[in-house]
């Protein structure tokens, strides 16, 4: 037997003792276990203190999950796509930087998503911070907002391939469809607009690469890369037409409003 396992034992023992001992002293308090930020292991009898350390390892979980929710039910995926096919289409791989596109993603999705978000703080978070309404009833109105969100940016096709996967009666509104099926119908929504956003991004510089190429073999420069002439027009283009702008607006105004 390790050192480490005849510790967890020992610390085991004197944990079932201290119980054990904390209830013969008090016959009308019930002992359950209290955790200090200190580390130190002791009991209470106030149900609030075990409340309150719940809700912290609750809300740590939820921290934890954090990412994968901001990128399955936001407008990150697709903002994050199309950039990355503007980077692809003017041929910098490394410009801008992976952190600058990925900052640029999260503030263009905490500003498309604003308006959600302020309806789950108003309409569910607040009351429920302020005890005005259960855990059930907070949970109802701050899904309302969010859900509303994904149904407007969701194909009804998508949706009802989830739907039929899912072995699920034919819905007759919105409120019939669980969200564990409305978040991938969703995912798959944005994949789907992003690539086709990405795509009409690729056209013009698609038909300068073209063009470059034909001009070189027409002068006989067979051995001269085209992406490598092609690359100063596509900035040129790019700037000329204010391209961060017109790619900007055309994400944002995408969402709807």
């Amino acid at each position: 037997m390790t050192s480490r396992k005849k510790q967890l034992i020992v610390f085991g023992l004197f944990a079932i003792l201290a119980l054990v001992t904390t209830g013969c002293a008090s016959q009308n308090a019930i002992a359950v276990p209290s955790v200090e930020f200190g580390g130190q292991i002791g009991t209470t009898s106030d149900p609030q203190v075990v409340g309150t350390e719940l809700q912290i390892l609750l809300l740590l979980t939820v921290l934890s999950l954090a990412p994968a929710l901001l990128i399955m039910v936001t407008a990150f995926t697709r903002i994050v796509i199309v950039l990355s096919f503007v980077r692809s289409a003017l041929a910098l791989p490394q410009i801008p930087p992976n952190q600058v596109l990925i900052g640029l993603s999260l503030f263009l999705t905490f500003f498309v998503m604003a308006p959600t978000w302020d309806k789950v703080n108003h309409d569910a978070l607040q009351p429920y911070l302020n005890n005005q309404i259960d855990q059930q009833t907070a949970y109802e109105r701050g899904i309302a907002p969010v859900r509303e969100f994904l149904f407007n940016q969701t194909r009804e096709r998508d949706l009802a391939l989830f739907v039929k996967m899912a072995k699920l009666p034919r819905p007759e509104n919105q409120d019939d469809i669980p969200t564990y099926v409305l978040v991938p119908a969703f995912v798959i929504s944005e994949l789907k607009t992003a690539f086709q956003m990405g795509v009409l991004i690729f056209i013009p510089f698609l038909v300068l690469d073209m063009v470059i190429a034909s001009a070189l073999m027409s002068m006989g420069m067979m051995m001269l890369p085209p992406s490598l002439v092609s690359m100063p027009f596509k900035l040129l283009l790019f700037v000329m037409v204010d391209g961060w702008h017109l790619v900007v607006r055309s994400l944002i105004t995408s969402f709807g409003s």
